[in-house]
Formats: structure tokens, sequence, C-alpha cells
């Protein structure tokens, strides 16, 4: 089977039915205009908790909206914003190394974390709690899961999937989980692959030193490291997956996020 990591799909995709959610892409009012985001909410439940889902570093594509409506039918609000509308299509990319040079090494942070702050907002104003915000995050999102739980007050609960933990993508990027660690807003469960080439286990270690020495929020934070994986195990459209880690890591971010957001 052929397989492009960024365009293909396996033969373990997952799709996840809308039936039973509102759902689908939307224009999103942001600090400088508006932002595409896809959103997946139970149609008839008033008020629920919102779930940010941040792209892994190939943009917002099919595996994300499915993870939106994965949390949906779980009774959240799930918004899942793309965050490189600025910088370029990821889409168009089949080589790693030049989408992170043309396209990722040009995002900062402050640019998305402010788009994340925007989707609350455009959650709020279509019903949900804006006092129950959660975020999680894959491989790119999985580091910015840390980092927004690091900046919003509102944020109760982040689950990072394999994010980057001492190192970014590029010069824009100044500050990294490790430096925010014992300032968290919000405890974080992070799930690590221990084959992950991308994220060593000392800087999970290193992690792990530096959560227990901050505040409340990140002493609360748990670490998890499958051993039998490498990075992106979650994803079943590529052949990294997982199935039973990567079901094992849904079945704790459910768990934490009922804990933390209900």
């Amino acid at each position: 089977m052929s397989f492009s990591p960024i365009t293909g799909a396996a033969a373990t995709t997952v799709h996840t039915s809308p039936d039973g959610l509102r759902h689908g892409q939307v224009d999103m009012p942001t600090f400088d205009g508006t932002i595409p985001a896809y959103f997946a909410v139970p149609a008839a439940k008033e008020n629920p908790p919102i779930i940010l889902v941040i792209q892994e570093i190939f943009g917002l594509h099919e595996h994300i909206r499915d993870v939106c409506r994965r949390f949906a039918h779980q009774g959240y609000m799930a918004v899942g914003v793309e965050l490189y509308q600025r910088q370029g299509d990821a889409s168009q990319y089949t080589d790693m190394a030049a989408l992170i040079r043309d396209i990722v090494s040009r995002v900062p942070d402050e640019q998305v974390l402010a788009d994340l702050d925007a989707a609350v907002r455009w959650a709020g104003t279509q019903g949900a709690d804006t006092t129950r915000v959660g975020v999680t995050g894959f491989c790119w999102g999985g580091r910015l899961t840390w980092m927004y739980a690091a900046h919003n007050p509102q944020c109760k609960a982040g689950v990072a999937w394999y994010g980057k933990l001492t190192v970014g993508h590029g010069p824009l990027q100044l500050r990294n989980p490790i430096d925010v660690a014992a300032q968290l807003h919000a405890p974080v469960l992070g799930l690590y692959g221990g084959l992950d080439n991308s994220i060593p286990l000392k800087d999970v270690k290193r992690m792990e030193a530096a959560l227990a020495n901050g505040n409340a929020a990140a002493q609360a934070s748990e670490m998890v490291v499958y051993s039998e994986s490498g990075h992106a195990f979650y994803a079943d459209y590529r052949p990294s997956y997982n199935a039973a880690d990567a079901r094992d890591g849904w079945d704790r971010a459910l768990a934490w996020f009922e804990r933390h957001l209900n």
C-alpha cells in the first residue's frame, strides 16, 4: 500500500458519524478578521463544555475534524481552527521539511493563542460554556496544548498528545512547555511514545521534574509513556498508529476531561 503521511489514508482510518450532531465549517471571527474553523456539538445538548482540538503539523485536515466529532459524541462542543491560515495551505505539501520551512516555522505562538482565545469566544456565542474550557492537541498541537494551558486562565484541563517539550519548530517560538510548566492554569495529561525519536525520554523526565516543582495545576498534571509506541500513535490514518495505545490514551483523555470539566 502506498502512503503519504500528509495526504494518504491507512486501512485503519476511523470515520466518525455526524449523526446527532451539529457540525460544519465556519468562518470564525478572530483578532484580524475571520479564520476557517470546524466545530461539532451534540444537537440537543445545552451549555456544553468546550474542547479546543489543535491540529497536527499537517493542518486542519479530516482526521482532526473526525476527532472533533468524537468529542462531540461525548457531550462536548469541539472546535478545530485552521491555525496556519495566514502562512499557507499545508494540504499542498507532501514533503515534511518543506512544510516546516515554508509554513510551520513562520507561525508565532502569539498568533495561535489569540486564535484559540477567539475560538472560545465564538463557542460561547453558539451556546457553549466558556467557564469549562479544555484543550487537546496532537504533535505540533500537543506542544501548543501545554502553551495554552499556561496562557488562558479559563482553561480547566489539557491533554497533550506527543507534543514537543523543550524545543519548537522555528525561531518565532520563543518559549516551550518546559519553560511554562511550573505556571499552568490547568492540569495537563501528557501522552507520549517511548519510541518517539523526536521527543527523547530525557525530555519527558525533565518535564516531569518541572511539573513536580510547579504550582498546583502543574503538580496535578500527569505524564504517561507508552513504551511500545512511537510518535503519532493516535493518528489512525498513518502507519504509526498503535490501536491499543490509542484506545488507552483516548480513554484516559475522556476520564481527564470528565474529571476537570464536568
